[in-house]
């Protein structure tokens, strides 16, 4: 993945701090940021290794009065991957990546909690896993045809652990909806083969526009869905996070991506493993703003693929079909109003 991503063009940062600086008074040092959810002007970040939800301003700023911890004291304490919102019901999930359900099963859940952050209650994602720390990563909420649907983003390719989970081409998620009493599995998404990364950690919609995090592979892909169907129209185009002076990572533990406006998304990176490369280290529980940069304009007499679907398709302008949520808008660079959040 090294050479491919020296050929990516990449993320531009904007800004970035680490969530600890952010937070004053925070409850624990160790800060295992692992999603994060834009909504109406402010970041929701969720931790793997504590149950409470930070608030953050999008100065990024110790100094921002919104800056808060939303204390949870009920429901499980801990292994949260990602947040989403669906604006139809007012209602909050939280991603908990795998549990043991009965003896030699285990399966993903979501936390629910309303508009206030108050927790509701908690159900199945019904879909086993192969291990319990090896599950889904991403989670991302889309309203089609009247139904409110989950999108599970599975960590590994092919929805494997080990070896199999890191050979590359085989990015998948898995389409949910709300049954009696959990999310039934009603369909799955397969990521384009083009798309070569080592691992998934985050998802984000907006519109027919998507976004996937990888953190093993310190990259962004972007990818239009179909607005008739659960798959996408193009290959899309991959991004990598920006690198040191001499081309090494240093963003890598990036675990969730939201939408903040068109050509802008927010990052949060998880803590650096012992066996990863010290350099990691000061980006590591962090909050980030990247620019998307714009395509490059095709060589006079070469054909450029479509990495923009919506303006290269017949008649051009943007398709509809769906909305969608998951990750609310700044005020000073909102999404137009027909476009959901995720």
């Amino acid at each position: 993945m090294a050479d491919a991503q020296m050929t990516m063009q990449q993320l531009e940062l904007v800004k970035e701090g680490k969530i600890f600086d952010i937070l004053e008074g925070s409850l624990d040092p160790r800060l295992e940021a692992s999603g994060v959810l834009a909504r109406d002007g402010l970041f929701y970040v969720i931790f793997d290794n504590l149950p409470h939800i930070a608030c953050i301003g999008p100065e990024l700023s110790r100094a921002a009065g919104d800056n808060h911890m939303i204390i949870q004291d009920r429901g499980h304490r801990r292994g949260f991957e990602d947040i989403a919102y669906d604006s139809r019901s007012g209602r909050f999930f939280v991603l908990i990546e795998s549990l043991r359900r009965g003896r030699a099963k285990f399966m993903a859940a979501v936390q629910e909690y309303d508009v206030s952050f108050c927790y509701v209650g908690s159900s199945w994602l019904d879909f086993p896993l192969d291990r319990p720390n090896k599950g889904l990563e991403g989670l991302t909420c889309v309203y089609r045809e009247g139904q409110t649907y989950l999108l599970g983003l599975c960590e590994g390719n092919r929805c494997k652990a080990g070896a199999a989970g890191r050979v590359p081409g085989g990015g998948r998620m898995h389409v949910f909806r709300r049954g009696r009493r959990n999310w039934d599995r009603v369909g799955k998404i397969r990521l384009p083969e083009t798309v070569l990364f080592e691992d998934y950690s985050g998802i984000a919609v907006t519109g027919d526009r998507i976004a996937v995090i990888s953190q093993a592979s310190s990259a962004l892909w972007l990818g239009y869905l179909a607005p008739d169907g659960w798959q996408f129209t193009g290959p899309g185009t991959s991004y990598a996070l920006p690198t040191a002076a001499a081309g090494n990572v240093v963003y890598g533990t990036a675990e969730g991506v939201s939408w903040i406006g068109m050509d802008q998304v927010v990052v949060v990176s998880d803590k650096v493993k012992p066996e990863q490369d010290p350099r990691c280290r000061a980006k590591d529980q962090s909050i980030h703003i990247f620019r998307i940069p714009p395509v490059p304009a095709p060589e006079p007499g070469n054909r450029l693929d479509c990495a923009m679907p919506a303006e290269c398709l017949p008649g051009g302008g943007a398709r509809s079909g769906y909305r969608a949520s998951g990750a609310g808008l700044l005020r000073a660079a909102r999404l137009p109003r027909d476009q959901g959040r995720g």
